[in-house]
């Protein structure tokens, strides 16, 4: 009864901490601008499932798609033993679900064989990551020291769940030996670990299965609350994420409204401006900037995308601005949104950005009441490096768009600051007075074309 109490607290406290941190996130979330992303459920769906789901963008490259996979499937799956954990610790039972028989003992039988190979893919993951000649995208002066840490911790997590599990089924296995029972369930991998427990009492027996399952649960609760704090939230902000994703054509770039009424109105005159909308007390609502400067002016869409990112740095490889050694690199575009988010409103437990950003860079911390995202992290000359190939947007596993964001700083800069470079503001005069981009007057356009002769119906002209 005092296990069960214990326990229940102890749910209680973790999931009412997580739930606490997740409301910080979404408040984070909704401080951006409204967009409306209604209908479209069926291809919203669709999406969700090979995305998100069916990991399919992983599968551009082979080798850590499937060991993606493995850790992903594996996740899944070892869910239904901590469902099962729970109940037991709520109810004081043993072993709860066993009663679904040959069911049961093919879902232990593969839970034990996906934790294994979850140790295997996390030893892959992890000599890649710090051993292995330095791969691209795990470098790169966004990767500073907290996200560095943070994969190498998620990594050191997974394994310590996964032998705390094998420790908990081996010392239950052990001691229904003992006792002359048979355990529930089928242990493949437990059941050859049983020979390397030394002989021990019954009750020793006890304490250590007691042991491995708190130790166990108690390590999934305390996972559950590092996830916030963590990049690999995206193990549940993916879905949300590739739910809401853009779904137009990529490189389709987005009007303001305002300009666009203007032009109608100086192409037609019989066009009607619509009327300003209006805020709560009736009066007209101020002229939103054109563009963005800082997260409040991005959609509340791009802050979800920033939450979903797994700083895998797939967008970063394949960006030919990056690749020829510019400074731009799409994933610390996405990072910079998040970081300045949580260091303007509220940060998770563990994660500062300000501490773990600029300190680590031996940088001043940020003034954050006169900081924008725009210039504050993101400098004009990232910006203007893009080539708007969409590369970075095809690449990424989860659908997110760091073009958008980069579009719309331009946007900023061009139209509240005049501060385009020099070579388009001729390209914008050009355009405003020859009607083309280059500096030839309209009637001069075909000049080039004086000396040539062509054959047409057999006239020579």
């Amino acid at each position: 009864m005092v296990q069960t109490v214990i326990f229940a607290l102890l749910l209680l406290a973790a999931f009412g901490l997580f739930a606490w941190q997740v409301r910080k996130i979404r408040a984070n979330i909704l401080v951006g601008r409204d967009r409306d992303v209604s209908g479209n459920a069926a291809e919203r769906l669709r999406k969700t499932f090979l995305v998100a789901f069916g990991q399919s963008k992983m599968f551009k490259r082979t080798t850590p798609a499937l060991l993606h996979l493995v850790v992903y499937v594996g996740f899944l799956v070892i869910n239904i033993e901590v469902l099962e954990i729970v109940i037991d610790g709520l109810f004081g039972t043993h072993r709860v679900l066993s009663f679904l028989g040959p069911v049961y003992d093919g879902l232990m039988a593969t839970n034990e064989i996906l934790a294994a190979l979850v140790l295997v893919a996390v030893a892959a993951f992890w000599w890649r990551r710090n051993h292995q000649p330095p791969v691209r995208r795990f470098t790169g002066p966004e990767l500073r020291m907290w996200p560095r840490l943070d994969a190498n911790i998620i990594l050191y997590i997974e394994v310590v769940l996964m032998f705390a599990l094998f420790f908990m089924n081996t010392a239950d296995l052990k001691l229904h030996e003992i006792e002359g029972k048979e355990l529930a369930g089928t242990f493949p991998v437990s059941n050859l670990l049983v020979g390397l427990l030394p002989a021990a009492s019954v009750g020793t027996l006890e304490v250590l299965e007691r042991a491995g399952w708190w130790f166990h649960i108690t390590g999934i609760f305390l996972f559950l609350n590092y996830l916030p704090s963590s990049k690999h939230f995206h193990i549940i902000m993916a879905f949300p994420g590739v739910w809401y994703s853009r779904l137009v054509p990529q490189g389709q770039f987005s009007n303001v409204e305002s300009i666009t009424n203007e032009v109608k109105a100086m192409m037609d005159p019989s066009f009607v401006v619509p009327a300003p909308a209006l805020g709560p007390d009736g009066a007209a609502l101020p002229p939103q900037s054109f563009g963005v400067k800082d997260v409040e002016d991005l959609p509340w869409t791009n802050l979800l995308a920033a939450y979903s990112c797994t700083e895998c740095g797939r967008c970063t490889s394949v960006c030919p601005a990056n690749l020829t050694g510019k400074l731009l690199s799409p994933r610390k575009i996405i990072m910079d949104t998040r970081d300045r988010v949580e260091e303007k409103y509220h940060s998770p437990l563990i994660f500062q950005p300000n501490v773990y950003g600029a300190e680590a860079r031996h940088e001043p911390i940020t003034d954050l009441a006169n900081a924008t995202l725009l210039r504050g992290k993101v400098t004009p000359e990232e910006l203007w490096a893009c080539t708007t190939c969409n590369a970075c947007v095809e690449s990424c596993p989860v659908n997110i768009n760091p073009l958008e964001s980069i579009i719309e700083m331009r946007r900023f800069l061009v139209l509240e600051e005049s501060a385009a470079p020099a070579s388009l503001n001729a390209m914008f005069s050009n355009i405003e007075n020859n009607g083309a981009p280059w500096a030839f007057s309209p009637s001069d356009r075909f000049n080039w074309a004086d000396d040539l002769y062509v054959a047409e119906k057999g006239v020579l002209v």
